[in-house]
């Protein structure tokens, strides 16, 4: 079955469906019916999609206009603890995961660029010179210097506020600006050297494991989130350039909303990630006993991401393809919308 042509075929009842579902006035006896008609087919076009490996945003913006028509139909409130915990258990944890490639990508990049730039700075005294740090950079690398005290000279829950504060707005420029693309490479690059030079300065003084004893408790999750939030912005802008058989709006559109879900749960993640900075980083524990404590929050994450993730996209591939062979039968591969149209009028 060709997917573009498929898809192309039905979206006008899928959009039906969409407005019915969404109407605010009470709908007619005969919009009614056409209501809970549109939502049983879909529901079994939807399972086809999926089973097929269709583009995981359009299959997760077909769910969405689902729920919201299965709530018309049913004329039932929806349980917002039900929706939340879905939320963290099925729709956050497939999105990272089907989006894994992208921010996996960054993660490479920007970790090769900073540890390259880092090692540069800390090799060369040209290179310093470069950057404009061939002064005297004592008073940042010494031991007790500010460096060290950046993370403990407020208090621990003002300093967890603020650099959750931070961290959400680097990942939210990295996100949101994805759409074009440029704007969000710079930040992911201005981040890079920002941690590169560190790197580099301690390294040069000497101090490379007092660095990495500041800076892993909480940069192993950090950085993934803002990795994360790199990967589905520039994804996002991908969309723009190649929106595919969709328009431009529509397909930024349904990729928006695959990034809000990231964006949503990123916030969660970043919490994490904050009160370890506040309370971890700063604290008398032992640097192992911190980067431990690191390692099994940024191990529970990626736990998160390729355990249940990874479970639910197989689940939902399984489910689907029970379904595809229960209600799809006489789809065939042939290409053309008129073929495919005839199959569904069986």
């Amino acid at each position: 079955m060709d997917l573009d042509a498929y898809t192309f075929v039905h979206k006008p009842a899928w959009d039906r469906l969409q407005q019915l579902a969404t109407r605010r006035k009470r709908l007619s006896g005969a919009e009614s019916d056409e209501l809970v008609r549109l939502y049983r087919l879909t529901s079994q076009q939807l399972a086809g999609l999926q089973a097929r490996s269709a583009d995981p945003d359009l299959i997760a913006g077909l769910s969405v206009v689902l729920t919201r028509a299965r709530g018309r139909v049913l004329g039932a409130r929806v349980d917002t603890a039900a929706e939340i915990g879905r939320f963290f258990t099925v729709r956050f944890p497939a999105a990272l995961y089907r989006s894994w490639p992208w921010w996996v990508s960054v993660a490479a990049v920007f970790l090769v660029g900073s540890t390259a730039l880092g090692w540069w700075i800390a090799e060369s005294a040209s290179a310093r010179k470069h950057f404009g740090l061939d002064t005297d950079t004592d008073r940042l690398t010494r031991a007790g210097g500010e460096f060290e005290t950046y993370y403990s000279e407020h208090p621990h829950d003002a300093f967890a506020a603020k650099v959750w504060t931070n961290n959400a707005g680097v990942a939210a420029a990295a996100l949101f600006t994805g759409v074009l693309i440029l704007p969000a490479v710079y930040v992911l690059f201005m981040n890079a050297v920002n941690l590169g030079v560190s790197a580099g300065l301690m390294a040069e003084a000497g101090r490379l494991e007092a660095f990495f004893g500041f800076i892993l408790p909480h940069g192993m999750l950090e950085l993934t989130a803002i990795f994360v939030a790199g990967g589905a912005g520039l994804k996002l802008g991908w969309t723009l350039i190649d929106p595919g058989r969709e328009s431009r709006p529509q397909a930024l559109a349904r990729q928006g909303r695959a990034t809000a879900v990231i964006a949503l749960g990123l916030v969660l993640v970043l919490l994490v990630s904050g009160f370890i900075e506040g309370f971890v980083t700063p604290s008398g524990l032992p640097a192992a006993l911190r980067i431990g404590i690191g390692a099994l929050a940024e191990i529970g994450f990626l736990a998160y991401v390729f355990g249940r993730g990874r479970r639910v996209v197989l689940d939902q591939e399984a489910a689907a393809a029970e379904a595809e062979a229960e209600h799809m039968p006489s789809y065939s591969a042939q290409g053309h919308p008129e073929a495919v149209a005839a199959g569904t009028t069986s």
